[in-house]
């Protein structure tokens, strides 16, 4: 509101309040939003009563225009957003891609976020293990989402409106996990026209259709692979007969009928995915995997600034190795959660916010493993959760924004994790208009976790199972401190430093010999470091620089070590240049230093001992490796240069995107692993030319 000099930033649902404006005038109301025209209305704004509207936009090209995120700092200097990156779906579909765009490997590029090799898109987050990391669809946990044992993700970008990524100090509404939370959050389709997309790459082909209904809209994708040739570049050539889908959809009802719960928007979304490996030759193993997710959500805005969601859904996961002739071991893996949550936002006249809300988890899992000599283990947990949380945001300081709260776990999904807290205090001063300090801080839980081996080079089968009841629930603590320097309208700097202990994260226990033993310890661990980040946003160049540096340690049984995603100096750089006529490139590249690994120290026969009743006991000696201390050597430094150009045109009425992307453009010999069998260096991807082309109705 130009008048006013007031302004705010829609929530993930498209929805804004504006509070204390004096009634009884008519206010002009300015609209702006990435890839549509800007719309200026007139609004009455009535005495003693809620004025509510809806906008919409119009869709519009875009050409010279500088790609930018849209007044986050200038609507709200106050926002206590430390380690928080928004991201849109433009923005990751600008980047250099390995096949086609991927909303995992785009997150590398963030500085914080480490890999372990350019075969998988898993990511580590300020030292922390992959499977802390929380990843919800529409407010939904994917289990394992990706493709392919890890390449890529299994969530089409099609799908995809935006997304908030927390690298630490998530607020007090996200549990679960100890380092990181993405949300994605999918589009509502287009409540205007009938509109479609396909498109074909050198991985798979894809659709989307979308449209109105009446008082509301829809939105359909499916994706499926077509050829896996591609795929073995990742994998060092060698063949691996992939196949998938995946499935998307969103429908959306407005009610307008006053005497059936006025001013509510109902949501029906579900997400479905397959994952098979499946090998022709009986002497190699059989992969399966699933995802399945079906919810509800349920909007509604009341008379007064109160707004409240009710979300009941379902997430399952299953996985599955079958060994047939294979010295494999057969294991089996489910996962299946059922949650009802309700939560509640109060906004008053002063800008403050109450948040409040309430979540029922009931999640069983089942984990079905045969050892080497053929013992079978049947492992079902079922387990509960019931947490509270409340958060209060302090905004009605121009300059000073305060998110305090805390989340209040009644019970837990296992027996020792019942009647905690998880406080968290999130803070922003702006000293100047061009300065803040920002901080925060934060205890977080988690009882749910996989299955690991640090030596595998490469996770083929990574199960979810609840805490057993020997271990505690991990914990971590989060400690944030950052500048953000803004100095001139196209240039911005940013300064994170971290700090992150770990408390009773379980690990597989290798001093096992006995079937007596545990199979998990637990482990400490701790994490430390700085990033700097510098932006030039200047039409029609969008240039992005980074450089962490970042330590982390493990412990368990005393022995300190650092984990294998520790890279201690990461710089990365990305420059995107619109050349107008629908022409955009990008250029990155990214340098790191080597991960650790365990060295080879010699070789011998062990005796396994599992089982003291079978007759070849005596002769029950296996070839094994003897490791040197962990994780004490480093492999050497990782670099690569990837390019993308990317091309938009219309014919009549489709409109055509063709994309080009050259990876490790000069051809990086970066050493992924050596064979411990062999001896053999074995690199990651190769130079890699890949195209997509796209047309849309």
């Amino acid at each position: 509101m130009p008048e006013l000099n007031r302004g705010a930033s829609t929530d993930t649902r498209g929805y804004f309040t504006l509070t204390g404006l004096p009634g009884g005038k008519n206010y002009e109301l300015i609209i702006s939003y990435l890839g549509y025209k800007t719309e200026s209305l007139k609004v009455l704004v009535q005495n003693n009563r809620i004025t509510d509207f809806e906008i919409f936009l119009k869709r519009k090209l875009l050409e010279l225009e500088t790609i930018e995120k849209i007044g986050f700092k200038e609507v709200t200097p106050n926002a206590t957003d430390i380690s928080l990156d928004r991201i849109t779906i433009q923005e990751v579909e600008r980047h250099p891609r390995g096949v086609e765009t991927d909303v995992f490997r785009s997150l590398q590029y963030l500085p914080g976020v480490q890999s372990v090799g350019d075969v998988s898109a898993r990511y580590y987050v300020r030292g922390g293990a992959s499977n802390q990391n929380l990843v919800l669809l529409d407010g939904v946990t994917i289990y394992n989402p990706f493709h392919a044992l890890g390449i890529f993700s299994v969530i089409d970008p099609e799908m995809i409106n935006s997304m908030e990524f927390y690298k630490g100090g998530f607020p007090s509404e996200n549990g679960g996990r100890l380092s990181s939370v993405l949300k994605i959050f999918t589009k509502d389709g287009n409540r205007f026209n009938y509109g479609g997309s396909a498109s074909l790459s050198m991985l798979t082909y894809k659709a989307m259709v979308e449209g109105p209904i009446p008082n509301g809209s829809f939105i359909l994708t499916g994706r499926k692979s077509h050829s896996q040739k591609i795929l073995n570049k990742f994998i060092n050539n060698k063949k691996a007969p992939f196949d998938f889908y995946d499935i998307s959809f969103r429908v959306n009802y407005q009610n307008v009928d006053p005497e059936f719960i006025d001013d509510s928007k109902f949501t029906v979304h579900g997400f479905f995915s397959k994952d098979q490996l499946l090998n022709n030759d009986p002497l190699k193993e059989d992969y399966k995997w699933t995802n399945n997710i079906l919810g509800f959500k349920r909007f509604q805005i009341y008379d007064s600034p109160l707004h409240s969601e009710l979300s009941i859904y379902q997430s399952d996961f299953e996985a599955e190795v079958d060994p047939k002739l294979s010295s494999a071991r057969a294991m089996k893996n489910l996962v299946r959660e059922f949650t009802v949550r309700m939560d509640f936002a109060y906004i008053y006249d002063s800008r403050d916010e109450l948040d409040v809300g309430i979540a029922f988890n009931i999640i069983k899992t089942k984990l079905f493993l045969m050892n080497k000599i053929g013992t079978f283990t049947d492992v079902t947990d079922l387990g509960g959760n019931i947490s509270f949380y409340l958060k209060y945001k302090l905004l009605r300081y121009d300059n000073f924004g305060l998110d305090f709260g805390t989340r209040y776990n009644f019970a837990s999904l296992t027996r020792k994790g019942n009647f905690t807290f998880e406080p968290r205090v999130n803070l922003t001063y702006r000293l100047i208009p061009e300065l803040a300090l920002k901080s925060s801080w934060g205890l977080y839980e988690q009882s749910l976790t996989t299955i690991t081996d640090e030596n595998d080079v490469v996770s083929l089968f990574e199960p979810w199972f609840i805490f057993p009841d020997y271990l505690n629930s991990a914990r971590a603590i989060h400690y944030n401190f950052g500048i953000d320097f803004d100095p001139l309208a196209w240039l911005s700097f940013s300064i994170e430093s971290y700090y992150k202990r770990l408390f009773n994260v379980p690990v597989i226990n290798t001093q096992k010999n006995i079937v007596n033993q545990r199979d998990l310890v637990p482990s400490d661990g701790e994490a430390y470091g700085t990033e700097i980040l510098m932006q030039i946003k200047k039409n029609p160049i969008l240039f992005t620089t980074s450089y962490s540096l970042s330590k982390a340690f493990q412990t368990v049984d005393g022995d300190k070590f650092p984990p294998k995603y520790d890279t201690r100096h990461n710089f990365k750089s990305i420059i995107e240049i619109n050349l107008g006529y629908g022409l955009q490139t990008s250029l990155a590249w990214n340098f790191h230093t080597g991960n650790p690994f365990t060295p080879s120290a010699g070789y011998y026969d062990k005796l396994f001992i599992d089982n003291l009743n079978i007759q070849e006991f005596y002769t029950s000696y296996y070839p094994f490796t003897l490791l040197g201390e962990r994780n004490s050597y480093r492999l050497p430094t990782y670099h690569r240069l990837d390019f993308s150009l990317s091309k938009k045109f219309m014919i009549r009425f489709v409109n055509f995107t063709c994309d080009f992307s050259v990876l490790n453009i000069y051809d990086r010999k970066n050493l992924f692993y050596f064979d411990r069998d062999t001896g053999e260096k074995v690199n990651m991807l190769p130079l890699l030319i890949s195209g997509t082309i796209k047309l849309e109705i």
